[in-house]
């Protein structure tokens, strides 16, 4: 994503989190012995193994040019095994196992020099090697589908000329029915395709990987390049047996002149047996209409395979942030690889359900990450704004009271006037502009244990309503914007963003933090013009939070949120209007 300054991140070691509705259980010290075992054999889901294995494991590991080294597990349960054979049965049908790998790629010294092909090979085949060790252990732990990150084989910052020896020819799979480990010698220039076969079916188990592909064009072909061929970043899907299943061309490139646009865009979509069907896209994607939400609305998709090499922009667009965030909004799992190059600002991997997290965040360590989850076939969202009106706690009462439109309540833009909330009355705050993301936010600074604010930007006008057990020395303010984001891309958004400042000035406001004491219970809500919003929920540490509740109210979208695990960074109303891009 944008460019990353150098940031001063504490080390964050993997983070999971729990809510009450998935009935969780902790493990035993057994069952933490057991997910370092070998498995005798490839059981599947219905080995007798399966039934008291681990429920999710992290191996964590550092890698060089000559070695990749295991440095540890961490293990938590999703639940604790009952011991009844029908109960274990139930569950098992009921989820499949996944795996996102966090990857240091092994980079070219010289991106912009003309190497052969053999040369390319080779440093890629040392990503390669990576990545079969990867999908190894991940076997072992009865993985059925695994998804490394974008940019991980070939690495980046080619031109269209030196990255033409990292690719391989890619045959439609619309046409042609391959089996590259099977039939290696159909085409030429498919090394790493071969190789990628391969470690399906060694390791018994669907496999994504981003690769550059080329594919040769006629002068007749209008869209054809100069140079006689289209070159794409690609996404590749194998299946357990090694054919591969599909192909998808990125679509949304993010200043990536060695690649080209496909002439239209790949809505692209797989079937397995284990959790029905997958939609992929790639990195930038994320942020459009094509494909990403165009392959939710027309597919009825409720899983995403997604690498990634996302560079991370705090307050709004760090990676597990977004990665969340869509999960969230669309009620489906995402699973998203990144790359691992903290010097570059790139990290943030993670298997995410609407209710749940298991995700990688380190911007000291070098080490890769190989994140396994189980994860539930049919996502379950959470509770929207039709439960809303049964609430009778006090704030939430207040909150529909504004949204009422009760006069009182509205007289004032940046005060609330109701009887029955005389405590509420606060003195307006100063707007103030801000810089975040590199866009001119209108804020306000939240002061006192309480209150009522309300900004606005052009059509959009925010609000919070919010309570504070105790007062942290930190400044944070209420956001809004409304506009055309120019910088690194061009795409309209409307926010509303409650932050954590990095200092206690108004300039202040819209700088990268990761750290936080405050804590809030709030109501966080917008008129806003679109549909697809995204609830972006960071707290210290680079914490991923779920909200209580979201939904829309009487013509506004809301968040509601209390008891808060530590200190919020971020919590904000991701808005896109896509028809304005």
């Amino acid at each position: 994503m944008q460019p990353a300054n150098k940031r001063n991140h504490p080390a964050r070691q993997t983070r999971s989190r729990r809510h009450a509705t998935s009935g969780t259980a902790p493990l035993t010290d057994r069952r933490a012995t057991n997910c370092l075992k070998q498995r005798e054999g490839r059981g599947g889901l219905n080995s007798s193994t399966s039934r008291e294995r681990f429920m999710v494991c992290i191996m964590s590991g550092a890698r060089s040019k000559l070695a990749l080294f295991l440095c540890g597990c961490y293990v938590v349960a999703l639940g604790a095994h009952t011991g009844e054979e029908s109960v274990a049965e139930h569950q098992e049908a009921e989820y499949y196992v996944a795996a996102v790998y966090e990857h240091p790629s092994i980079l070219s010294l010289n991106p912009l020099a003309l190497i052969s092909r053999q040369e390319a090979l080779e440093l890629m085949n040392q990503n390669l090697d990576i990545y079969e060790q990867q999908v190894m252990t991940a076997a072992q732990k009865d993985v059925q589908i695994i998804v490394f990150p974008e940019d991980g084989i070939h690495g980046f910052n080619f031109t269209r000329t030196s990255i033409y020896p990292f690719l391989d020819f890619m045959p439609s799979p619309q046409v042609v029915r391959w089996n590259p480990c099977l039939e290696p010698h159909r085409f030429n220039d498919t090394e790493v395709l071969q190789r990628l076969s391969c470690m399906a079916i060694r390791g018994d188990m669907f496999l994504v990987a981003n690769l550059g592909t080329k594919q040769p064009c006629h002068s007749s072909d209008p869209g054809c390049p100069k140079d006689g061929r289209y070159q794409f970043n690609t996404n590749v899907v194998f299946s357990n047996n090694g054919t591969l299943v599909d192909r998808y061309r990125k679509y949304n490139l993010y200043f990536e002149a060695a690649f080209d646009v496909p002439l239209k865009v790949d809505l692209i979509t797989f079937d397995t047996p284990f959790a029905g069907r997958f939609g992929v896209f790639t990195c930038f994607d994320i942020l459009f209409f094509d494909p990403a939400i165009r392959v939710l609305r027309d597919y009825k998709v409720k899983h995403v395979v997604y690498p990634t090499a996302w560079m991370n922009q705090l307050p709004l667009l760090a990676a597990i942030e977004i990665q969340k965030a869509f999960a969230v909004a669309f009620g489906i799992n995402v699973l998203a690889a990144n790359v691992h190059h903290p010097v570059l600002g790139m990290t943030g991997s993670g298997i995410h359900t609407p209710l749940e997290s298991f995700w990688y965040h380190d911007m000291e360590n070098p080490k890769s990450h190989l994140i396994i989850a189980q994860v539930a076939k049919n996502p379950v969202g959470l509770v929207g704004a039709e439960n809303a009106t049964g609430e009778t706690d006090p704030s939430h009462s207040k909150f529909l009271k504004i949204l009422s439109g009760d006069p009182y309540c509205e007289k004032d833009a940046q005060e609330v006037h109701c009887d029955e909330a005389t405590k509420w009355n606060v003195n307006a705050p100063p707007t103030f502009h801000s810089e975040m993301m590199y866009d001119n936010f209108t804020l306000v600074p939240v002061w006192g244990k309480e209150g009522y604010l309300h900004v606005c930007s052009n059509g959009l006008c925010c609000y919070l309503l919010y309570e504070r057990p105790t007062l942290s020395k930190e400044l944070y303010a209420l956001g809004v914007f409304d506009g055309l984001h120019t910088v690194h891309g061009t795409y309209y958004i409307q926010v509303c963003a409650l932050v954590r400042c990095g200092g206690l000035g108004f300039d202040t406001c819209g700088q990268e933090i990761t750290e936080a004491t405050g804590i809030f219970e709030f109501h966080l809500w917008g008129n806003f013009s679109t549909s697809y919003i995204f609830p972006l929920f960071l707290t210290s540490g680079m914490t991923l939070e779920v909200p209580d509740q979201l939904g829309w109210e009487n013509d506004h979208y809301f968040l509601r949120k209390s008891r808060l695990s530590s200190g919020l960074v971020t919590a904000a109303l991701y808005g896109r209007l896509y028809e304005r891009d």
